[in-house]
């Protein structure tokens, strides 16, 4: 799902090209009068009236100003800045470092009470051992960012499972039964992860489903995603990393993780598979 494609951006887009449009309006200007007060082609305004183009804060401050309404440009810049943070791209994300990337998710992670994440092909972060964690960021660095922060990542990333085992939060992770083995280290490093999750499975805030392999499934695997509470959702896409906020969107990944949730199995089960594995590397 790209970002064009998301209902949530699109939305969004669209409330702000309203209000620019409305704000045209109650200037008592038209497209053509707004286009020759801002020194554009009429063609520009029409495609931000119509949120086929975002505008950027520079078109903002000329339109409002052009409108004589230089009191709503800071809210407009704003509102724009929100519809660009839906999605954000990885080299934007990370052009800084992984450290930053992964400390700046914190304030979300405290805040939240309920959990539901999917993974299709990885442990989930807030489960993943140091020596897990290392291989998976030293892999992503090695592909898509120039600095190599790569310890300081991890120590972040291993700061923010505090979630776990404070305050009164609840987690449902989901997982496909591949991500067992998948990995991007060796096996011993591979091994002490199934370890890890089968003592995190054993906390009492915590619920760890397995999604089977095999024939016959109601729902296939779909993109990887964090649900937090009802507020919003996160999705990593290939591209990027897109957040969701419309409740219809929340309500549809939601809807997707209880039917993934029906595909898993729990408790005995889920460990009977782990534990086959683990045998297996062993």
């Amino acid at each position: 799902m790209p970002a064009s494609g998301s209902s949530s951006v699109q939305a969004a887009r669209h409330v702000l090209a309203d209000r620019l449009r409305e704000m045209c309006k109650d200037a008592g200007l038209d497209g053509k009068g707004l286009a020759q007060a801002c020194g554009w082609h009429p063609s520009k305004v029409s495609r931000i009236s119509t949120a086929k183009t975002s505008p950027s804060v520079d078109d903002i401050r000329a339109w409002c100003q052009a409108c004589g309404r230089e009191d709503q440009t800071d809210d407009l810049i704003a509102s724009l800045r929100a519809v660009e943070g839906m999605f954000v791209d990885w080299r934007r994300m990370e052009r800084a470092g992984l450290r930053q990337a992964q400390e700046a998710r914190l304030p979300l992670y405290e805040r939240t009470r309920r959990f539901r994440s999917y993974s299709p092909g990885l442990v989930p972060g807030l489960i993943q051992t140091y020596g897990y964690t290392e291989d998976v960021l030293r892999a992503v660095q090695r592909r898509r960012v120039e600095i190599d922060d790569v310890a300081d990542a991890v120590a972040a990333r291993m700061e923010r499972q505090h979630v776990l085992y404070e305050g009164h939060r609840r987690f449902a992770f989901l997982i496909e039964e591949s991500v067992l083995r998948n990995a991007f280290g060796a096996a011993d490093a591979q091994l002490e992860q199934l370890e890890h999750l089968l003592a995190v499975a054993s906390l009492p805030n915590v619920s760890l489903g397995v999604v089977p392999m095999g024939l016959g499934r109601a729902r296939m695997p779909v993109e990887g995603f964090w649900i937090f509470d009802k507020a919003q959702v996160n999705v990593e896409l290939v591209s990027g990393y897109l957040t969701l906020t419309q409740p219809s969107e929340v309500g549809a990944y939601a809807d997707t993780f209880a039917a993934l949730a029906e595909e898993a199995v729990y408790g005995a089960k889920a460990r009977a598979l782990i534990a086959a594995v683990m045998d297996s590397l062993g």
